[in-house]
């Protein structure tokens, strides 16, 4: 036993040979107080009070598949607003951003709202949902909206990540259909390439700053799905037992400032 565990009376860790060390249920209680001690310092040391100037880091997590739409804006602008703080952003998977936010790497993380794990706390930033990105010669594409069952027997170009491809083929599911899956792939700009390239239809989330074509500059008509389907939100979320820093929460507010209003209907 370590002397932190014999101060606490707990054991904290369980060492194996093959698997090092892992936290037992006090450990991991432990660890996260002592985080928390450790960025209550921080901002001590800061010494930010009622009127001064925000001044020291944030650290942003951010879901892949939107990165590129909402990273550049929150990285030009933010700290033109606050020239203080400073921006760190780490991008990835729900696993490793909720891995990295529960490890004390981040001060907030902007996900979607579907499928979250309990035991963090969350503020809306923008609606956002399910929409059809179709080759511009496609029929659907001369329609103002799809719904379902016209794409049921059309290629899919799968995009497969959590939590997406459960929320579409439940969506199917609820129709009593099932999408022709032409091809899998895990990178949200391989299906936009592939529906550029007129091999299949995409369906991906709403996002601001999109442009209606693919990487490789070909275009994409995009359509929303009537009735909706998959409707739900990007949220900034972080423990709920950590508090967020005046920087994360100033953060979160210049995102609904931009991104607010960038849901579907605007």
């Amino acid at each position: 036993m370590t002397g932190i565990e014999r101060a606490v009376g707990e054991q904290l860790c369980v060492r194996r040979k093959a698997r090092g060390l892992t936290l037992t249920p006090a450990g991991q209680k432990f660890a996260k107080r002592a985080r928390q001690i450790v960025a209550d310092t921080q901002e001590l040391l800061l010494g930010i009070g009622p009127g001064q100037e925000l001044r020291g880091p944030v650290k942003l997590g951010c879901y892949s598949t939107f990165a590129t739409n909402v990273v550049p804006d929150l990285l030009e602008g933010f700290p033109k607003r606050y020239p203080g703080v400073h921006l760190e952003v780490t991008v990835g998977t729900n696993e490793e951003l909720l891995a990295a936010l529960d490890a004390g790497h981040l001060d907030v993380a902007l996900l979607f709202d579907v499928t979250l794990p309990v035991g963090y706390r969350r503020r809306e930033i923008y609606p956002t949902e399910l929409e059809v990105h179709l080759h511009p010669d496609h029929p659907l594409a001369k329609a103002a909206s799809v719904d379902l069952p016209d794409l049921a027997n059309e290629p899919y170009i799968q995009y497969y990540a959590t939590p997406g491809t459960v929320n579409v083929l439940s969506a199917f599911a609820a129709r009593g259909l099932e999408p022709s899956i032409e091809v899998s792939v895990s990178e949200i700009g391989l299906v936009e390439a592939l529906v550029g390239r007129g091999l299949g239809y995409g369906l991906l989330m709403s996002r601001p700053n999109r442009l209606p074509t693919s990487p490789e500059g070909r275009p994409v008509a995009i359509r929303p799905l009537d009735p909706p389907v998959t409707v739900s939100h990007v949220v900034g979320i972080w423990p709920d037992d950590m508090e967020l820093t005046p920087r994360a929460s100033a953060l979160l507010d210049f995102a609904l400032e931009k991104f607010g209003g960038s849901g579907p209907a605007g």
